[in-house]
Order: structure tokens, then C-alpha cells, then sequence
């Protein structure tokens, strides 16, 4: 059952939040916001793939 949350919540990831490796981002000097988002992403992707 969580594993299938995860899935869910990466698939609209994907849609809904902007990738931030194809826009060439610095993780140096990304803002607050850009770390969040990349948190997030980061903290979903791993539980999908448990």
C-alpha cells in the first residue's frame, strides 16, 4: 500500500514539479525553495523504490 502512495506521489512529481537537473541547477546556489523541492523529490523517489 505505501509503496503504491509513493508511485502515485513520483508520477505527479513529475508533472506538477520542475525538474531541476535538466535546468542545469547549481545545488551550490540553489535557493531554499530549489532544495525543498529537491528534498522531496529525492525522499519520494526513494521510498517508491523500497
Amino acid at each position: 500500500m505505501k509503496k503504491k502512495f509513493f508511485k502515485l506521489l513520483t508520477k505527479l512529481n513529475k508533472i506538477l514539479l520542475p525538474s531541476l537537473t535538466k535546468q542545469g541547477l547549481d545545488l551550490s546556489k540553489a535557493t531554499k525553495f530549489q532544495m525543498a523541492i529537491f528534498g522531496w523529490k529525492l525522499y519520494v523517489t526513494k521510498n517508491a523504490l523500497d
